[in-house]
């Protein structure tokens, strides 16, 4: 699950090159490191915006677009720190509306980095402090943050009393890190909670929603429950496809109207809710190098996403569908719910991580391998659909030319 970067500014990359010799702790969560490396910085999380921070297997990435486009809509000015990236690494950190340009994310790679000599910070963990002394140093109304990895133990939750704390839908997924119950995932998750701030939860399923409901309670965090405490508004209409990102809709606004912070009326997130992007879920290409005929992606990365999209397909109709798959994730559980709705399964690798062997996939379910996405694609006639990866549809945004902005 190693994470990492290129970056065409050679200030950036320069920076980024000097990560994976102090990372010596490998993807091991805890926030003993972060905060050392914060304190160190002059503890830049003490000095932001009022903070929304959101956790989640699924959907949490979404749900922070929304949040973003209704304050942005509401005309409050929003920082947001997101992960991972799809082609630049600048996507992880956006100042009051704007991604961070090169040379201003190079220097603070590099103070960050000088800093944690000695205390061998992650790249995640980088990444996060980075993010946090940015949006220190720069005015805005509002913070939006989302959880890396789990919530208990992210580098993200270093917050000592954020305004409100989501949580999206839990499924099954890195339980290497997390464990292997959706019980414990979701206490995991859930606690990025703190005493006295609202907690907005989407309902989940029996185990997962026990365990933030008991969770919730031994910290002392007042929850609001989709189902018990909130029911779903099914004229919340986000331009982003699908019954989840409806859902992903309601649980924005429901943060929303649980802190008294940030004036946001139902027209405004309206308003925003019609304008809202997120990158790579469900996206149509435009015509470009890559998109010669209808091209669409999808980040649909484990098993709950999977059957998000599919259940999208069944609406918008088979696909020729090319899938990369990274070598931690349960192949069988992604592919299952996709084959039924394609015209063809074409298996690629992943460049740059370790990913389930094409051929192996392509034997094991009845597809065709492809040395790359390029050759993948020259084969298939529209409409064609990339998935599996969120570094696969990266890589499908970057050879089309359509970099996330």
């Amino acid at each position: 699950m190693a994470d990492f970067a290129r970056s065409a500014h050679r200030g950036v990359q320069a920076q980024l090159d000097r990560l994976p010799a102090m990372a010596t702790a490998g993807d091991s969560l805890g926030l003993t490191r972060i905060r050392a490396l914060l304190d160190r910085l002059g503890r830049p999380q003490d000095s932001l915006a009022p903070v929304l921070h959101v956790a989640g297997t699924n959907g949490k990435g979404s749900t922070c677009a929304m949040l973003r486009a209704g304050l942005e809509a509401a005309g409050l000015s929003v920082h947001v720190f997101t992960s991972p990236h799809l082609v630049r690494f600048n996507e992880r950190i956006r100042l009051a509306g704007q991604l961070i340009d090169d040379e201003a994310l190079a220097a603070l790679l590099a103070e960050v980095i000088d800093a944690g000599a000695g205390i061998a910070p992650t790249f995640f963990e980088v990444t996060a402090a980075a993010g946090l002394l940015a949006f220190a140093r720069s005015p805005a109304d509002a913070c939006i943050l989302e959880v890396g990895l789990g919530g208990r133990l992210d580098a993200t939750n270093v917050i000592d009393r954020p305004l409100v704390c989501g949580i999206a839908a839990i499924g099954l997924d890195h339980q290497e890190f997390l464990g292997d119950s959706l019980g414990q995932i979701a206490a995991e998750k859930a606690g990025i909670a703190r005493r006295g701030v609202p907690l907005v939860a989407l309902a989940q399923p029996a185990e997962a929603q026990a365990a933030i409901i008991q969770t919730a309670s031994e910290i002392g965090a007042p929850l609001l429950l989709e189902g018990r405490d909130w029911q779903s508004d099914p004229d919340l209409t986000p331009a982003l496809a699908g019954a989840h990102q409806q859902r992903n809709a309601n649980l924005a606004w429901q943060m929303l109207r649980a802190q008294n912070q940030l004036a946001v009326t139902r027209v405004e997130f309206d308003q925003g809710l019609a304008q809202v992007r997120w990158p790579g879920r469900f996206q149509g290409l435009a015509e470009g190098p890559l998109a010669t005929a209808e091209t669409w992606i999808d980040g649909a990365h484990n098993p709950q996403a999977a059957d998000a999209l599919a259940a999208l397909l069944a609406v918008a109709g088979p696909m020729h569908i090319v899938l990369g798959i990274l070598a931690n994730k349960d192949a069988n559980a992604i592919v299952a719910p996709l084959r039924l709705h394609a015209l063809s399964l074409t298996f690629v690798p992943v460049d740059g991580h370790a990913h389930h062997d094409p051929a192996a996939l392509a034997e094991r379910f009845d597809g065709r391998a492809a040395p790359s996405l390029d050759d993948a694609l020259a084969a298939l006639p529209g409409p064609r659909l990339i998935a599996g990866s969120l570094y696969l549809v990266g890589r499908a945004l970057e050879l089309n030319g359509e970099l996330p902005d």
